[in-house]
């Protein structure tokens, strides 16, 4: 482009030069031509001016002379000639004369002695020549262009002979009244003549301030320095040439100096622009490499980034081959970044993310890429010892380096990291195959208890595949209302009264048939579904329960679904739009709700508990932290986990440990609950120690809304369940 832009500027450059020198030439040329021009017109005067002067001259000696007196005379020639010689004092303009008769015959001649071509005692020189152009017909203009005929008393033309040029002046002395006597038997001609000579042109060119004036009988080269002369029947015989004054070149030198000036300064303008035009593009370019570098580079990390790891993993693929070597990609994934984030601020996490880069680039070898993929992620081309042995050992080296603890702030910080691991040409040949196998392979290392890596396996992708389809289906079941809720009664604990029902959502997929809640729960959390299934879960349920008045509904809550922004205007909506009784309404929620932000939870609490909405906790006992919670949180009643009560003996660790549960409910006036009463035993001694409500399959399992229609109807539903126990 630099080039490019250098070439058109020079370009205008040259022909903005060229259109300068261009108009100077033609200046210079104009002015040469003008003053030529008018120096050949000066000439040209200057010339007709002295033929015009030999012409009064001759008509003045001719009529005012003693010439008239002299030649009425009469007498031999003889006598003739010596009358003319008697005037050659009066002939001094003229270098020669001579008196013309009938037949040609030169009845008397004269030379000026002064002239260079003076007399001989022969007769005139050049008479032959001088006799022809005589009689022809003459002209009063013989100089320049225009030939126009002019009668008069003397008339001009112009003869050559050999080298010399000559200027006659001839009169006609019998159309003169003096002699038209006839005291003159034949017709006489008076004729005068002139040379064109050095001296006569050198006087010219002095009178007229034009150099060198010469007379040449061949066409000079030069148009604007040449004059015709033309002979007496219209040709030119003869040119004027003269070293024509050339002022445009003078004015040209004159100001020279100053037109190398400004080229220089256009010059140096020009160079300037250049300079700076190199400059601009350097930076140009310079910059254009900095934000190529910047737009295949991390910035925090200064790892390559992902396009540069796209790009980079397409270009090794394509040099992969099934009998060639192979190479592998590792997805690494940073485990408990979030919580040293939350706890140490974002520059803490910055930082982290520094120092792990670091790590990573010292633990693989040279020509393998690092890049950070985003957030917490990161992402490996091994190409050195890509087998699966070599894959499991760079494995080892990644987790080692990265469960050393971090220094950050002044602080040691441990994190842990997830690794899946997807190979070429084994598990595919494509950037996006590997990158979607090595993700899958990354899930299920986190899966399986994070801090450890995991290679790709088909079964993974067959158990990926039948989550995309649960995905699907079930998207689609919560949007065509194709899901049932199950209801299982919960007990007074004598077994006699249902006073609740706890909603349970099931799925009769039209292919897979009935799907239980435990694998596409895990699956709606995962994808983003747990939200709109809750929700709808929350609407059929109550929507259904307004009929059983006196019965408490049961719903559980999700931690994603609680943590929601607006989850307590969906409740309050739901319960207005179904008009449902917000005391008859139970929400279940985990100790996980609670973990994260407490503050949050216990306002979102007190908000639902201002709008009549009780709240139970759900498996307690089996947290960190249940009587912290039990003493901050305004519960509503507590429910034992079933894992308690499935293998408890009367005497076991584990019955003293519910028997201790009941007993904290009862001293904190919530109503205690056990889920999983299954045999009479249970029932007794859950009645023994003083729980208020039993929930098992003892009574019942989850059934749908019909039969808790039809055991409502009943005045002791389970008594002969428990007579038979």
């Amino acid at each position: 482009m630099f080039a490019s832009t250098v070439v058109t500027l020079g370009c205008a450059f040259l022909l903005l030069m060229a259109a300068g020198i261009g108009v100077v030439v033609a200046i210079t040329r104009e002015a040469n031509r003008l003053e030529a021009q008018r120096q050949g017109e000066r000439i040209e005067a200057a010339v007709n001016a002295q033929i015009k002067l030999s012409e009064l001259r001759l008509e003045r000696l001719v009529a005012a002379g003693d010439l008239p007196e002299t030649l009425q005379q009469p007498g031999p020639p003889s006598v003739l000639q010596a009358a003319l010689k008697r005037l050659g004092s009066q002939l001094m303009d003229f270098d020669g004369a001579y008196i013309d008769g009938t037949g040609g015959a030169v009845l008397a001649w004269v030379e000026n002695p002064t002239s260079i071509d003076h007399a001989s005692l022969e007769g005139p020189r050049h008479i032959e020549a001088l006799q022809r152009s005589a009689k022809s017909s003459f002209v009063a203009s013989v100089i320049g262009d225009e030939v126009s005929p002019q009668f008069g008393a003397a008339r001009s033309t112009i003869t050559t002979d050999g080298d010399e040029t000559l200027i006659l002046t001839v009169i006609d002395l019998s159309r003169m009244a003096s002699f038209s006597s006839g005291t003159s038997p034949t017709p006489l001609s008076f004729v005068a003549y002139r040379h064109l000579s050095s001296a006569m042109l050198s006087d010219l060119a002095d009178r007229n301030r034009i150099a060198d004036i010469e007379l040449v009988t061949s066409p000079p080269a030069d148009p604007l320095s040449k004059l015709g002369l033309r002979t007496a029947d219209g040709k030119i015989g003869a040119w004027l040439t003269w070293s024509p004054a050339r002022p445009g070149d003078v004015m040209l030198r004159r100001f020279l100096w100053a037109l190398i000036a400004v080229a220089l300064l256009f010059s140096a303008i020009f160079v300037f622009v250049v300079q700076r035009l190199r400059a601009s593009a350097e930076q140009i370019e310079l910059r254009e490499r900095q934000i190529q570098r910047l737009a295949g580079q991390d910035e925090l990390s200064l790892l390559p980034n992902r396009r540069s790891f796209d790009l980079t993993l397409d270009q090794t693929l394509a040099h992969i081959h099934d009998d060639g070597p192979s190479l592998a990609v590792l997805l690494i994934d940073l485990d408990r970044f979030k919580a040293v984030n939350d706890t140490y601020g974002h520059t803490a996490g910055d930082e982290l993310i520094r120092q792990v880069a670091i790590r990573l680039s010292g633990a693989v070898q040279v020509g393998d890429t690092v890049a950070r993929l985003g957030g917490d992620e990161f992402g490996i081309i091994q190409t050195h010892s890509a087998t699966p042995a070599g894959c499991a050992a760079l494995g080892e080296r990644i987790l080692a380096s990265l469960t050393e603890p971090f220094t950050i702030t002044g602080a040691e910080v441990t994190i842990g990291s997830s690794i899946g691991i997807a190979m070429a040409p084994r598990d595919g040949t494509s950037r996006e195959a590997l990158l979607k196998l090595a993700d899958t392979a990354l899930y299920e290392a986190k899966n399986s208890g994070r801090n450890r890596y995991a290679f790709f396996e088909s079964q993974m992708n067959r158990s990926m595949q039948l989550k995309r389809m649960v995905e699907d289906d079930l998207r689609h079941a919560i949007d065509n209302d194709q899901l049932m809720l199950h209801y299982q009664p919960q007990v007074s604990v004598d077994g006699s009264t249902i006073v609740g029902v706890e909603a349970l959502v099931r799925w009769q997929h039209p292919a897979h048939g009935m799907i239980p809640p435990s694998d596409f729960i895990a699956i709606a959390e995962e994808r983003g579904l747990i939200v709109p299934l809750s929700e709808w879960v929350l609407r059929r349920a109550c929507t259904e329960a307004k009929r059983w008045k006196g019965i408490r509904l049961a719903v559980n809550v999700s931690p994603i679904q609680f943590r929601h922004k607006d989850f307590v205007a969906n409740v309050i909506r739901t319960i207005a739009e179904t008009d449902f009784d917000p005391a008859q309404l139970e929400l279940e929620l985990t100790e996980g709700v609670l973990i994260e932000d407490a503050d949050a939870a216990e306002a979102a609490m007190m908000d639902i508990r201002a709008h009549g909405v009780g709240l139970a906790l759900d498996d307690f006992g089996t947290g960190y932290s249940s009587l912290i919670y039990l003493r901050r949180f305004a519960f509503d009643k507590i429910k034992i986990d079933r894992s308690f009560l499935e293998y408890m003996e009367a005497t076991g660790e584990s019955a003293i440990l519910v028997h201790s549960m009941a007993h904290l409910g009862r001293a904190l006036g919530l109503r205690v609950c056990a889920e999983g009463v299954e045999t009479a035993e249970q029932h007794r001694f859950l009645q023994a120690i003083g729980c208020h409500e039993l929930q098992g399959f003892l009574f019942s399992k989850a059934v749908p809304a019909t039969e808790i229609d039809r055991l409502l109807g009943l005045d002791n539903p389970f008594a002969e369940i428990l007579a038979a126990a």
